[in-house]
C-alpha cells in the first residue's frame, strides 16, 4: 500500500478532474463500483497491477472492460492510476476520492454491506435511519456482499452498526 500522501493525491486530483469534465456523483459511483470489483478479483488485479505487463496492455485492459459502459472520466482515471503502477492503491484512492466528494457536500459517507442490492427507496430511507443514528447527513454507498447472510452492516466513520442475521443470533445465543 502506498504512503497516504501519495494515495491523497491521487484522490484529490481524480477528484478536482471528475468534477470538471463530468457529473461528479456518477463518475463516483462508477468508480466506487470498479473499486469493488478490483477489491474482490485477485485476478483482475494481478492483471492490472503485474509489472511484467507493459503498461500500455494494462490500460487497453481498463478500456477493454470499462470503454462504452462507464464515463469517458472514470476509464481515463482508472487508466491512469492503473498505468501509474499503482492499481493495487486503487480502492484506496477510491475511498479518499468518495470522502472528499462527500465531505465537499457537508456529508459522510456509510459504507453499508448487504447481502443483495438496495433498491433507490430502500437506500434512501437507511440514509435518513443513519443520518439520525450518527447526527450526520449521511450518503449511503451499498456493497453487495454474499457472505452477509441477512441484513446488513453499515460503518459511518469509526461507528459500526452490525444489523446482520449473525449478529443477532449471536445475542440471542448469549442471552439465553
Amino acid at each position: 500500500m502506498a504512503e497516504p500522501r501519495i494515495i491523497d493525491a491521487y484522490a484529490e486530483a481524480a477528484f478536482l478532474l471528475a468534477r470538471a469534465e463530468d457529473p461528479l456523483g456518477e463518475v463516483e459511483d462508477e468508480l466506487f463500483r470498479v473499486a469493488q470489483v478490483i477489491r474482490g478479483n485477485d485476478e483482475l488485479l494481478g492483471t492490472l497491477s503485474d509489472p511484467h505487463i507493459e503498461p500500455a496492455r494494462r490500460q487497453q485492459v481498463v478500456v477493454d472492460l470499462l470503454g462504452g459502459k462507464a464515463q469517458p472520466t472514470t476509464v481515463n482515471l482508472v487508466g491512469l492510476v492503473v498505468g501509474n503502477g499503482r492499481a493495487r492503491d486503487l480502492p484506496a484512492i477510491v475511498d479518499a476520492l468518495v470522502e472528499r466528494s462527500a465531505a465537499s457536500r457537508q456529508k459522510a459517507v456509510a459504507d453499508v454491506r448487504s447481502a443483495v442490492a438496495l433498491t433507490d427507496e430502500q437506500t434512501s430511507r437507511l440514509a435518513e435511519a443513519l443520518g439520525r443514528a450518527t447526527d450526520r447527513n449521511v450518503e449511503v454507498k451499498v456493497i453487495v456482499d454474499p457472505t452477509v447472510q441477512g441484513g446488513l452492516v453499515a460503518q459511518v466513520g469509526d461507528t459500526v452498526i452490525d444489523g446482520t442475521v449473525r449478529r443477532r443470533l449471536e445475542q440471542l445465543r448469549a442471552a439465553l
